[in-house]
């Protein structure tokens, strides 16, 4: 029946009329109206029906039917084969399946009456719904669970720590079935959570992250306000206590001891030491320093993947002099924050004494380079200098000397092997060795493998012991036509020697050609000095070549000379002073001995000598020579 009265309409009314006149009349008075068009109201099925007969929906009638089997109902559009049925008699609808609002919440059909004979509409077609009404078949879902969030440790009362959300499929605008209320079943008394929000925040003021870092809650969203008979779903939030610096560092220990030879290299590791911090991550990071250590023999760095102290060896260390060093160590937090530096310092001190152990050591030289000279005329066996080195352990070991003879190939030198006094083995030589580079080994008597090295650097001084020689061997090309009082050659001097004040070296002719005719010499003062021409009218057919000698003195201490000879060949030059061609002159034959006669006389000298084949081999080759010359 209340399918019915909202199907039946007055024609040419207006749905809101309709509804007018049903609240103030009833359906009854809609009864009495003979109207030709319709008004469909919206019906209701109850979703999820689960009885063994069709669903009941509702009754369609038209006023044209009387009753009397003329008129037939149809029904068209969503679902009204597969879902809705219609009693074409009666106008009767049925949901023959299940429904599910959440599924499809409504359904719009449409609805006609026709002649049964014709099927001529008797009535215009006219559209209605069909909604689902809903019930409360779903529960509450954490589409976002499971929940992972994080809260920084000693957090105050009531900090937020995640907010979450449910979701309920059923109809929010029908009844309470999608109204949800949170609460927490597991987490107490840490945490709490607002009912209406899902908020999740701390429960418990200043939760230490050292004592327990993690928890892990249940929360539940119940729907229908949360009243009995509604449906719910939980999720897990997994909340972790993040670290803050509310910790200072402290060293498990106040002293520590540590052992290490006095033959430790520097910048070697001397010792860890580490304090302990209860926080992690960069308010766990420390920063060493060594609050007391006076000469600067220690250093202190971090490792920072240990966060230990790491204690470095500065300087070398010596037993005979410091054998234990005591050490204030001070670990102290990088990052420090502010909000908890009520709670105390945060760093932490602890002593450390370096004890240093004895070793064996090989000998010292105090000097590691000894410098000395010697003049390159010493004698054999001269002292020279003396070096000396010592046993730095406290058994002070006598000592024997060496030469490292890799330095001193040709023993040169000798080295008293108790005092330590360097003399000279071989005479020496300036001007082959100005310096000896000699190691000098040092070993202890009583343990021969403790060896120490020292170098001595020996310079040999130079004396006067090389005369002076001509710089080059000199050409000297004299031209026929020279005049008297031309320089036909400058010459220079060197000199092994290296006096300290340079060389000065003087130039004279020897007293013996000191008057000759031809020649003349000119000392320039400046280490150099001219050759030059007394007379003219040089012939090649006179002489073809002059020997000069020159007599050089240097300025050492003594003094020395040599006699150098200075070669003048005599020249035909062109107008320009050009040398053409220098040596003998081509001697012309005479008279009336032809170049065969020459040949035949030559001959005989070979047949007269045929004995000696050697002796044939020279004079064939002395006659081919002087017809080339003749020649």
């Amino acid at each position: 029946i209340l399918g019915c009265w909202g199907l039946i309409s007055a024609s040419g009314a207006s749905g809101t009329q309709n509804r007018a006149q049903h609240t103030a009349g009833g359906p009854w008075e809609l009864l009495r109206r003979h109207k030709r068009s319709w008004v469909w109201n919206q019906f209701f099925v109850l979703e999820e029906y689960t009885g063994e007969e069709p669903l009941y929906v509702g009754k369609l009638h038209s006023d044209v039917d009387k009753g009397d089997g003329k008129v037939k109902y149809v029904l068209s559009g969503e679902g009204s084969t597969s879902i809705f049925t219609i009693d074409e008699n009666t106008g009767d609808i049925h949901a023959t399946k299940r429904l599910d609002r959440e599924e499809q919440a409504y359904y719009t059909l449409q609805a006609q009456a026709v002649d049964r004979l014709t099927n001529i509409p008797v009535e215009p077609r006219s559209e209605f719904v069909v909604k689902v009404q809903d019930i409360n078949d779903n529960e509450p879902k954490f589409l976002d669970g499971p929940y992972m969030a994080g809260v920084p440790e000693m957090s105050a009362l009531g900090t937020t720590v995640v907010q979450v959300a449910a979701t309920d499929a059923d109809d929010p605008t029908y009844g309470n079935s999608a109204r949800v209320v949170y609460s927490i079943i597991s987490g107490q008394p840490y945490f709490s959570v607002d009912p209406k929000t899902g908020v999740v925040r701390t429960a418990l003021p200043n939760m230490d992250r050292e004592v327990k870092d993690q928890y892990v809650l249940v929360i539940q969203a119940k729907d229908m306000v949360g009243q009995m008979g509604g449906l719910s779903g939980t999720t897990s939030v997994t909340v972790t206590l993040t670290d803050v610096n509310d910790n200072p560092p402290r060293f498990s220990r106040k002293n520590y001891q540590y052992m290490v030879l006095e033959s430790l290299p520097v910048a070697s590791v001397v010792a860890r030491v580490k304090a302990l911090d209860n926080d992690i991550g960069p308010n766990a990071e420390m920063e060493y320093r060594i609050m007391e250590d006076g000469p600067g023999v220690f250093n202190i760095t971090t490792d920072e993947d240990t966060q230990e102290g790491i204690i470095i060896l500065q300087k070398p260390l010596d037993f005979e002099t410091k054998n234990s060093f005591n050490l204030r160590i001070e670990a102290t937090n990088r990052n420090i924050d502010p909000a908890f530096v009520h709670l105390g310092s945060f760093s932490d001190t602890t002593s450390v004494k370096v004890t240093v152990e004895d070793v064996n050591e090989p000998p010292v030289f105090p000097t590691q380079l000894n410098k000395m000279v010697v003049s390159e005329d010493a004698r054999v066996g001269i002292s020279i200098g003396r070096v000396s080195a010592h046993d730095p352990d406290s058994s002070n070991s006598a000592i024997r000397y060496s030469i490292d003879r890799n330095t001193d190939l040709e023993r040169f030198f000798n080295v008293d092997a108790l005092s330590g006094v360097i003399s000279t083995a071989k005479p020496l030589d300036r001007e082959v060795n100005s310096v000896h580079n000699l190691t000098i080994l040092a070993m202890e008597s009583h343990d021969p493998t403790q060896v120490g090295k020292g170098f001595a650097v020996i310079t040999v001084l130079d004396i006067n012991d090389n005369p002076p020689v001509f710089a080059i061997e000199y050409e000297t090309l004299l031209c026929e036509n020279a005049a008297p009082g031309q320089v036909i050659q400058t010459i220079s001097a060197v000199d092994k020697d290296e006096p300290p004040s340079g060389h000065r070296f003087y130039f004279a002719l020897p007293p013996s050609v000191a008057s000759n005719s031809n020649f003349t010499l000119r000392d320039n003062k400046d280490n150099t000095a001219s050759i030059v021409t007394k007379r003219g009218g040089f012939r090649r057919r006179e002489q073809v070549l002059y020997r000069l000698p020159v007599l050089i003195v240097d300025s050492g201490s003594p003094a020395l000379s040599s006699t150098n000879t200075l070669s003048v060949s005599v020249c035909d030059c062109d107008s320009d002073g050009v040398a053409q061609s220098c040596g003998a002159v081509a001697y012309t034959l005479p008279a009336g001995l032809s170049t065969g006669a020459l040949v035949a006389i030559l001959g005989c000298i070979i047949t007269l000598l045929g004995k000696n084949n050697r002796d044939v081999n020279y004079w064939r080759q002395a006659s081919q020579d002087s017809l080339n010359f003749y020649c």
